[in-house]
């Protein structure tokens, strides 16, 4: 299959930054082929269908370094909570009563959410498992959808103490076993979809279950990733604990490495970050929950002044409310703008680069995705500059990260697939997906108890 998407901008994303206001992208099987004209391009692939994109941008696939696919069923019900009472009274109930069903409809929901935004590349942090299988619906929902990333399988081994139902409780030697089963069932080389390990946090977590975590990860080679010092409540309980904060934790226990995705990092301090950069441990920056959740402001330009490689992530929809990472991209500039009052100090460039290149640099796949350059994947999007919100432009760049909403995407290829075309998703019926994930939310608030007039969407 080949095909090629023509007199569109191109923002590159490249080592060069380079933009083309009218190049043409071929795409031959799963890989970009060739940049140019299309002209050029036309002449020399005859055989390639061609895509018109006058009046669009083209971008590389968006990067979601972290998400949690199972909360799209929770769109609202965790509004002005902050977390701890967010997880004990409405997060924590409702993943207790998770099932298979539930779980494969939020996770289509979520896929084509995100290809509908752009987003070509999930790590879904998949940490609750009241029940077998909820993982492997996650996993089976990539594939349906066409969608790219990792699925890790997380779990929880304590912390009933502080609000987390002891049905989500699991022994680390249960959860590691069926995470093997799960990598073993899944992971191929070059696979697009890959399970990776995703141990909570470290006050769900004995030091032991994080030790042999590690372990597993060494011994399959593959993505880790945990959540690290999102609000004043881990610091509090690692000092009480441990007498250090969780970061010095996690690096005490060999667990921080090149391979580890740490997500939020609001309160980590100075030699907080000193260590990560120590381990080259990758950050994933999830600004729209941090203040959801008023968890507080990831020291961002601190990470980026010592080379920590820092991605962007939507986090779950019960903290976010969507997928939407053009709503991060945004956030992610704004926000360091007004709290260093300083106009400067996050660029428009920067956020999309933390949204393509950086977030695939965030885990590992920085020579596959990321950029539009050849021999890559053709993992792309392309997005109708022609709304009346994105017009009239004068930068690609900034039309992209401050004027887009997201839904202005209208096409998107994953491996050279076309999954998207004239804002339909192809892949799956969306209107099924739909109905069956308003259906799944209106019976978990049901049976978890949650208040919600979700049944009337119905």
């Amino acid at each position: 299959m080949s095909f090629i998407i023509a007199d569109a901008c191109v923002v590159t994303i490249n080592p060069q930054h380079d933009i083309l206001d009218h190049g043409s992208v071929l795409v031959v099987d799963d890989r970009i082929a060739g940049i140019g004209t299309r002209t050029r391009l036309a002449a020399d692939h005859p055989e390639a269908e061609l895509i018109d994109g006058a009046g669009q941008i083209l971008m590389p696939g968006l990067v979601n370094t972290h998400t949690h696919l199972f909360q799209t069923l929770l769109k609202g019900p965790g509004d002005d909570m902050e977390l701890k009472k967010w997880f004990s009274c409405m997060t924590g109930p409702a993943a207790a009563q998770l099932t298979v069903s539930d779980a494969h409809a939020a996770a289509l929901h979520g896929c084509v959410e995100s290809i509908r935004s752009g987003v070509t590349t999930l790590v879904d942090f998949m940490y609750v498992h009241p029940r077998p299988g909820l993982t492997q619906a996650v996993v089976d929902a990539y594939e349906i959808t066409g969608m790219r990333g990792f699925v890790c399988r997380g779990f929880l081994s304590d912390g009933v103490q502080y609000g987390v139902p002891e049905a989500l409780i699991e022994t680390p030697q249960a959860a590691l076993a069926d995470a093997r089963r799960l990598i073993t069932a899944n992971n191929r080389p070059g696979s697009r979809v890959q399970v990776g390990l995703a141990p909570c946090m470290i006050w769900t977590l004995d030091d032991e279950s994080l030790r042999q975590t590690r372990a597993l990860a060494d011994e399959l080679g593959i993505l880790l990733t945990i959540h690290v010092a999102e609000t004043p409540f881990e610091l509090e309980h690692a000092a009480r604990v441990y007498g250090r904060s969780d970061t010095e934790v996690l690096s005490d226990l060999g667990v921080l490495g090149p391979d580890v995705l740490a997500v939020h990092c609001v309160q980590c301090g100075s030699h907080d970050l000193d260590l990560l950069r120590r381990h080259d441990t990758k950050v994933s920056h999830n600004p729209c929950s941090n203040l959801y959740l008023a968890s507080g402001f990831a020291p961002v330009p601190a990470m980026l002044s010592r080379g920590i490689t820092v991605g962007l992530g939507s986090d779950g929809p019960a903290s976010s409310n969507n997928h939407s990472l053009f709503q991060a991209m945004k956030f992610a500039a704004l926000i360091q703008k007004g709290l260093h009052r300083d106009a400067t100090i996050m660029t428009a460039r920067k956020a999309l680069e933390m949204a393509t290149i950086d977030g695939a640099r965030a885990v590992g796949l920085e020579r596959e995705i990321g950029s539009i350059e050849v021999g890559k994947k053709a993992d792309l999007a392309l997005v109708d500059a022609r709304s009346a919100f994105m017009a009239p432009i004068h930068d690609p760049v900034s039309a992209l990260v401050y004027s887009a909403l997201g839904h202005e995407t209208s096409l998107v290829t994953i491996d050279g697939r076309i999954v998207m075309r004239d804002g339909l998703v192809r892949t799956v019926d969306e209107v099924e997906v739909r109905r069956k994930a308003q259906t799944a939310a209106v019976e978990l608030a049901r049976r978890a108890g949650i208040a919600s007039s979700a049944a009337v969407w119905a």
